[in-house]
Protein backbone atom coordinates (compact mmCIF):
# COMPACT_ATOMS: atom_id res chain seq x y z
CA UNK A 1 0.00 0.00 0.00
CA UNK A 2 1.36 3.25 -0.62
CA UNK A 3 0.70 6.47 0.75
CA UNK A 4 1.06 10.21 -0.19
CA UNK A 5 3.07 12.23 2.70
CA UNK A 6 4.00 15.66 1.38
CA UNK A 7 3.34 17.51 -1.81
CA UNK A 8 5.82 20.74 -2.34
CA UNK A 9 4.30 23.14 -5.52
CA UNK A 10 6.77 25.93 -6.94
CA UNK A 11 6.15 27.81 -9.89
CA UNK A 12 3.16 25.77 -11.08
CA UNK A 13 0.22 28.17 -12.33
CA UNK A 14 -0.75 30.67 -9.70
CA UNK A 15 2.09 29.25 -7.74
CA UNK A 16 5.13 31.62 -7.38
CA UNK A 17 8.17 30.55 -8.71
CA UNK A 18 9.62 32.50 -6.07
CA UNK A 19 8.36 30.56 -2.77
CA UNK A 20 7.74 26.62 -2.36
CA UNK A 21 4.09 26.07 -0.75
CA UNK A 22 4.05 22.65 1.11
CA UNK A 23 1.07 20.55 1.18
CA UNK A 24 1.22 17.76 3.81
CA UNK A 25 -1.98 14.82 3.63
CA UNK A 26 -2.97 14.20 6.97
CA UNK A 27 -4.57 10.04 7.54
CA UNK A 28 -7.52 8.56 6.87
CA UNK A 29 -8.40 12.02 4.72
CA UNK A 30 -7.54 15.35 3.69
CA UNK A 31 -9.69 18.01 2.40
CA UNK A 32 -8.75 20.51 0.12
CA UNK A 33 -11.14 23.86 0.37
CA UNK A 34 -10.80 27.07 -0.93
CA UNK A 35 -12.49 29.59 -3.08
CA UNK A 36 -12.42 29.98 -6.96
CA UNK A 37 -8.89 30.01 -8.31
CA UNK A 38 -6.83 29.48 -5.19
CA UNK A 39 -4.98 26.37 -6.74
CA UNK A 40 -7.16 23.17 -5.44
CA UNK A 41 -7.41 21.78 -8.98
CA UNK A 42 -3.66 23.02 -9.61
CA UNK A 43 -3.04 20.52 -6.39
CA UNK A 44 -4.43 17.59 -8.27
CA UNK A 45 -2.65 18.49 -11.50
CA UNK A 46 0.64 18.46 -9.44
CA UNK A 47 -0.18 14.87 -7.85
CA UNK A 48 -0.91 13.80 -11.32
CA UNK A 49 2.40 15.27 -12.96
CA UNK A 50 4.75 14.00 -10.19
CA UNK A 51 2.67 10.53 -10.44
CA UNK A 52 2.17 9.98 -13.82
CA UNK A 53 4.66 12.45 -15.89
CA UNK A 54 1.09 13.83 -17.51
CA UNK A 55 0.25 17.45 -18.46
CA UNK A 56 -3.40 18.35 -17.68
CA UNK A 57 -5.41 19.11 -20.75
CA UNK A 58 -5.75 22.32 -22.37
CA UNK A 59 -2.08 23.48 -21.48
CA UNK A 60 -0.21 23.90 -25.04
CA UNK A 61 2.44 21.81 -24.26
CA UNK A 62 2.54 23.08 -20.89
CA UNK A 63 2.64 26.69 -21.92
CA UNK A 64 0.22 27.39 -19.49
CA UNK A 65 1.23 25.06 -16.75
CA UNK A 66 3.95 27.07 -15.98
CA UNK A 67 3.54 30.45 -14.37
CA UNK A 68 3.33 33.77 -16.83
CA UNK A 69 7.14 34.94 -17.13
CA UNK A 70 5.43 37.72 -17.64
CA UNK A 71 3.54 38.33 -14.62
CA UNK A 72 6.43 37.47 -12.90
CA UNK A 73 8.71 40.05 -14.44
CA UNK A 74 10.84 37.75 -15.79
CA UNK A 75 12.57 36.25 -19.05
CA UNK A 76 12.30 32.35 -17.76
CA UNK A 77 10.56 30.97 -14.71
CA UNK A 78 11.93 27.62 -13.36
CA UNK A 79 8.96 25.31 -11.40
CA UNK A 80 9.53 22.46 -9.47
CA UNK A 81 7.15 19.42 -7.97
CA UNK A 82 8.27 17.31 -5.39
CA UNK A 83 6.21 14.53 -3.84
CA UNK A 84 7.25 12.25 -1.19
CA UNK A 85 5.49 9.09 -0.42
CA UNK A 86 5.44 6.16 1.34
CA UNK A 87 6.03 2.14 0.07
CA UNK A 88 4.79 -0.64 2.89
CA UNK A 89 7.01 -2.60 3.09
CA UNK A 90 9.84 -0.15 0.66
CA UNK A 91 10.02 2.84 2.92
CA UNK A 92 9.88 6.04 1.77
CA UNK A 93 10.58 7.65 -1.97
CA UNK A 94 10.53 10.93 -3.38
CA UNK A 95 9.88 11.97 -6.90
CA UNK A 96 10.87 15.55 -7.92
CA UNK A 97 10.41 16.71 -11.22
CA UNK A 98 11.95 20.21 -13.06
CA UNK A 99 10.56 22.62 -15.44
CA UNK A 100 11.23 25.82 -16.90
CA UNK A 101 8.97 28.41 -19.54
CA UNK A 102 11.27 30.85 -21.20
CA UNK A 103 9.82 33.83 -22.52
CA UNK A 104 11.08 33.89 -26.40
CA UNK A 105 10.66 36.33 -29.28
CA UNK A 106 7.34 35.03 -30.56
CA UNK A 107 6.30 32.41 -28.09
CA UNK A 108 6.76 30.69 -24.93
CA UNK A 109 9.04 27.58 -25.00
CA UNK A 110 8.53 24.51 -22.23
CA UNK A 111 10.77 22.11 -21.39
CA UNK A 112 10.71 19.16 -19.14
CA UNK A 113 13.89 19.56 -17.15
CA UNK A 114 15.59 16.71 -14.50
CA UNK A 115 13.20 14.05 -13.00
CA UNK A 116 14.35 12.23 -10.05
CA UNK A 117 13.09 9.39 -7.87
CA UNK A 118 15.24 8.48 -4.60
CA UNK A 119 14.67 6.52 -1.87
CA UNK A 120 15.25 7.36 1.49
CA UNK A 121 18.39 5.72 3.76
CA UNK A 122 18.04 5.68 7.25
CA UNK A 123 21.36 4.88 7.55
CA UNK A 124 22.40 7.95 6.05
CA UNK A 125 19.75 10.21 6.88
CA UNK A 126 19.39 11.10 3.29
CA UNK A 127 18.13 10.50 0.12
CA UNK A 128 19.63 7.85 -2.65
CA UNK A 129 18.86 8.93 -6.17
CA UNK A 130 17.86 5.41 -8.00
CA UNK A 131 19.28 5.00 -11.55
CA UNK A 132 16.49 6.20 -13.97
CA UNK A 133 16.14 7.38 -17.26
CA UNK A 134 14.08 10.19 -17.71
CA UNK A 135 12.21 7.89 -20.32
CA UNK A 136 11.66 5.12 -18.02
CA UNK A 137 10.46 7.22 -14.79
CA UNK A 138 7.26 8.34 -15.67
CA UNK A 139 6.66 4.21 -15.73
CA UNK A 140 8.95 3.36 -12.49
CA UNK A 141 6.97 5.91 -10.17
CA UNK A 142 4.08 3.99 -11.08
CA UNK A 143 5.22 0.82 -10.40
CA UNK A 144 7.00 1.99 -7.34
CA UNK A 145 3.40 3.21 -5.66
CA UNK A 146 2.06 -0.16 -6.78
CA UNK A 147 -1.24 1.38 -8.74
CA UNK A 148 -1.60 0.76 -12.33
CA UNK A 149 -1.00 4.48 -14.22
CA UNK A 150 -4.36 4.10 -16.06
CA UNK A 151 -5.97 4.31 -11.94
CA UNK A 152 -3.73 7.35 -11.37
CA UNK A 153 -4.98 9.16 -14.46
CA UNK A 154 -8.68 8.01 -15.13
CA UNK A 155 -9.49 7.37 -11.06
CA UNK A 156 -7.29 8.96 -8.56
CA UNK A 157 -6.30 12.08 -10.18
CA UNK A 158 -8.33 11.94 -12.90
CA UNK A 159 -8.62 16.17 -14.18
CA UNK A 160 -12.05 17.88 -13.45
CA UNK A 161 -12.25 18.89 -17.42
CA UNK A 162 -11.79 14.56 -17.94
CA UNK A 163 -13.72 13.47 -14.82
CA UNK A 164 -17.16 12.67 -17.64
CA UNK A 165 -15.08 10.04 -19.46
CA UNK A 166 -17.70 7.83 -18.60
CA UNK A 167 -20.28 9.18 -20.48
CA UNK A 168 -17.69 9.70 -23.59
CA UNK A 169 -18.17 7.43 -26.65
CA UNK A 170 -18.29 4.31 -26.41
CA UNK A 171 -14.68 3.27 -28.13
CA UNK A 172 -12.92 5.38 -25.54
CA UNK A 173 -15.03 4.03 -22.61
CA UNK A 174 -14.16 0.57 -23.62
CA UNK A 175 -10.33 1.40 -24.25
CA UNK A 176 -9.86 3.54 -20.41
CA UNK A 177 -11.83 0.69 -18.65
CA UNK A 178 -8.89 -1.57 -21.01
CA UNK A 179 -6.32 0.20 -19.42
CA UNK A 180 -7.53 0.44 -15.69
CA UNK A 181 -7.76 -3.08 -15.60
CA UNK A 182 -5.22 -4.20 -17.68
CA UNK A 183 -7.33 -6.34 -20.16
CA UNK A 184 -4.76 -5.84 -22.89
CA UNK A 185 -2.32 -7.91 -20.58
CA UNK A 186 -4.83 -10.01 -19.60
CA UNK A 187 -5.50 -11.20 -22.99
CA UNK A 188 -2.08 -11.72 -23.75
CA UNK A 189 -1.79 -13.56 -20.89
CA UNK A 190 -4.39 -16.16 -21.79
CA UNK A 191 -3.13 -15.98 -25.67
CA UNK A 192 0.18 -17.21 -24.06
CA UNK A 193 -1.30 -20.05 -21.64
CA UNK A 194 -3.60 -21.33 -25.32
CA UNK A 195 0.08 -21.52 -26.95
CA UNK A 196 2.07 -23.11 -23.83
CA UNK A 197 -0.81 -25.80 -23.75
CA UNK A 198 -1.07 -26.68 -27.39
CA UNK A 199 2.97 -26.73 -27.21
CA UNK A 200 2.67 -29.49 -24.43
CA UNK A 201 -0.47 -31.13 -25.97
CA UNK A 202 1.68 -31.46 -29.05
CA UNK A 203 4.46 -32.75 -27.24
CA UNK A 204 2.72 -35.60 -25.05
CA UNK A 205 1.05 -36.35 -28.58
CA UNK A 206 4.89 -36.98 -30.02
CA UNK A 207 6.12 -38.52 -27.43
CA UNK A 208 3.38 -41.23 -26.56
CA UNK A 209 3.79 -42.00 -30.72
CA UNK A 210 7.20 -42.86 -29.67
CA UNK A 211 6.40 -45.05 -26.74
CA UNK A 212 4.10 -47.07 -28.70
CA UNK A 213 6.88 -47.01 -31.53
CA UNK A 214 8.97 -48.45 -28.50
CA UNK A 215 6.84 -50.94 -27.37
CA UNK A 216 5.93 -52.70 -30.61
CA UNK A 217 9.58 -53.08 -31.17
CA UNK A 218 9.86 -54.50 -27.38
CA UNK A 219 6.87 -57.14 -28.54
CA UNK A 220 8.60 -58.69 -31.45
Amino acid sequence: MSTIDVLTIKGIRAFSPDNEEKITFYKPLTLIVGHNGAGKTTVIECLKMASTGDLPPNVKSGQNFIHDPKVAGEVEVKAQIKMRFQVQPKGTFSIIRNFSLKQMRKNLQFKALDQTLSVWNPETGDYNCLPQRCSNINQEVPLTMGVNKAILENVVFVHQEDSNWPLSEPANVKKRFDDIFAATKYTKALEEIKKLKNNRVSEAKDKRLKLETLKSYRDR
